[in-house]
């Protein structure tokens, strides 16, 4: 159960931030400015990060016990958070950013006592005076790998997203709770996160967010492999941390064999060399997250195989990834032609264009959530003291919110608000209500239908702010992934159906706060405040 809480709290701490952080971001100096080495034509606000690390580390002190190891965690996520905002308001250079780096890594191996003891092909474990240093060299490889990803809109959120899943479950097969904790805490922080950040972006995550990322990454994969389960392969983080490991390597032996300078921005990351080969930035995102897939699913399957077993694999894949692009470049391929869009972005503007079916599926849409939420915080038998707490903190959020409607902020506040309700309801109703098997089957049909209502309304409206991006292709494969992978252990909770639900709510939601007319969004609002005063009630009523 714990699980979930952390995960939905950082989601909806992260996507309710991000909005305020991007009006605030000219006034902070946080805007990436285009150049000719990015692909961003106009200047984008880069503080999703923010929202990210701050929905995160509030999610872990909220719900995860704090030792010296989660604590040097928390202390390094910090000081990489400083560093990176300061570098994306003001350019601090990368030997500044090398310092911020080091000493979170540094407080992570040598207070928290993470660090790497056993390593591939090797029978015995090294000593400290060998591992220490080399894990710290390690995460901070690591950061600067996913910080060098980070070209497209949702690619290193997205691969990082497939890396923490893989490391989620594969620590709770082995019982390592804070491992799963944390990973679901940063999952649901760049879950908020990439729902602004899919192409055409409206905000990038910048060093505060790609730093944190690569960070947490390397670190729990050092836990899992070190300590939650040591008889994982010790080679299996190279398939779970996955490209972007040989992307960053490819491009420093690029730079060294072409004696340029090693830390100066180029295009030759493999996500710049999809593109140079005409692929558009759709089909190169999809492109990067199925290798990437590849990857997390392989390490699923071979996480007690021979360290050459794992490491043949990925040299294999990688090697024939990067033949593919050097023979299709040199025979100066092109998978579209020059200016064209690919047929995929051709036929979604297509139907973009056409909106004869937006009326009665958004008004289907506009009805049927805030007749979910009464009717659900009535239906749900048990609440916590817990979430008593949090509906609390929610009615007060939306309250403040409608009194001060004219302030900038209360539209966050009522934002926050909708959104932790959404997401908490789902879960209460899935955990405490004693459905019959009828019933259980008209919600899963209610559940289905409301999604097709909502994907009717997003395609025919082109101007909503959500629409239909690769990382919706991400969220199937997790969906299919989780069907397999957890269905025997997560049978009960059924995580992905939990998952899947909270985010037709969102969509949903944003759907009504974005073309809704006064007397929707009024509707939603007075839906929100009777639910949460309905589970207050309940909740003091429990205690």
């Amino acid at each position: 159960m714990n699980f979930m809480f952390v995960l939905l709290t950082a989601l909806v701490i992260s996507v309710s931030i991000i909005p305020v952080m991007i009006r605030f971001a000219p006034n902070l100096g946080m805007v990436d400015m285009p150049d000719p080495r990015k692909v961003h034509a106009i200047p984008i606000p880069r503080v999703g990060g923010i929202g990210i690390v701050v929905g995160s580390l509030v999610s872990v002190l909220l719900w995860v016990p704090l030792d010296n190891m989660m604590l040097a965690y928390l202390f390094g996520s910090l000081v990489l958070l400083v560093f990176g905002a300061l570098d994306d308001s003001h350019e601090l250079g990368h030997y500044v950013k090398f310092i911020g780096q080091f000493v979170a890594a540094i407080a992570v191996v040598y207070w928290g006592d993470v660090w790497v003891s056993s390593m591939p092909f090797m029978d015995h474990p090294v000593s400290e005076f060998i591992g220490k240093p080399f894990t710290v060299i390690a995460i901070v490889g690591m950061v600067n790998a996913i910080n060098h990803s980070d070209g497209l809109d949702g690619l290193a959120g997205g691969e990082s997203l497939l890396s923490l899943a893989c490391l989620a479950y594969l620590a709770y097969l082995a019982g390592g709770v804070a491992v799963v904790m944390v990973a679901a805490a940063v999952i649901g922080g760049v879950f908020g996160f990439l729902r602004f950040n899919t192409h055409p972006a409206k905000v990038f995550m910048g060093d505060s967010g790609s730093q944190f990322l690569g960070f947490s990454l390397g670190v729990l994969a050092v836990v899992l492999t070190q300590k939650v389960n040591t008889g994982l392969s010790m080679a299996l983080p190279v398939l779970i941390l996955g490209l972007p490991i040989i992307d960053i390597i490819a491009v420093f032996a690029q730079r060294i064999y072409h004696g340029m300078n090693w830390f100066r921005a180029t295009r030759n990351h493999i996500h710049h060399r999809l593109l140079d080969l005409g692929y558009d930035h759709y089909q190169a995102v999809v492109i990067i997250y199925a290798i990437h897939a590849f990857f997390v699913v392989s390490a699923l399957y071979l996480q007690y195989a021979f360290d050459w077993v794992v490491l043949s694999l990925y040299s294999g894949v990688c090697l024939a990834v990067f033949t593919v692009l050097v023979v299709a470049k040199n025979k100066g391929w092109k998978a579209n032609k020059d200016g064209a869009e690919s047929r995929i972005a051709r036929i979604m503007a297509e139907l973009k264009m056409n909106r004869i079916f937006s009326k009665w599926p958004l008004l289907f849409v506009k009805i049927a959530i805030p007749l979910y939420l009464l009717l659900g915080s009535l239906w749900v038998e048990h609440v916590s003291r817990d979430f008593g707490l949090a509906a609390t903190i929610i009615a007060a959020l939306l309250l403040f919110g409608l009194v001060f409607h004219k302030m900038q902020s209360a539209v966050y506040l009522v934002r926050m608000a909708i959104f932790g309700t959404a997401a908490f309801l789902v879960y209460l109703i899935h955990q405490y209500t004693g459905a019959t098997q009828i019933l259980s089957n008209v919600m899963m049909a209610y559940f289905v239908v409301l999604a097709i209502a909502i994907a009717i309304a997003v395609r025919y409206a082109p101007d909503l702010q959500f629409k239909t991006t690769p990382t919706d292709y991400l969220m199937v494969f997790m969906v299919i992934a989780a069907s397999l992978f957890f269905q025997q252990s997560f049978y009960e909770n059924d995580l992905g159906v939990v998952v899947v639900k909270v985010l037709i709510m969102f969509y949903g939601c944003e759907l009504i706060i974005n073309r809704g007319s006064r007397l929707s969004n009024g509707l939603l609002d007075f839906s929100v405040m009777a639910s949460v005063g309905i589970l207050g009630m309940k909740a003091l009523m429990s205690s």
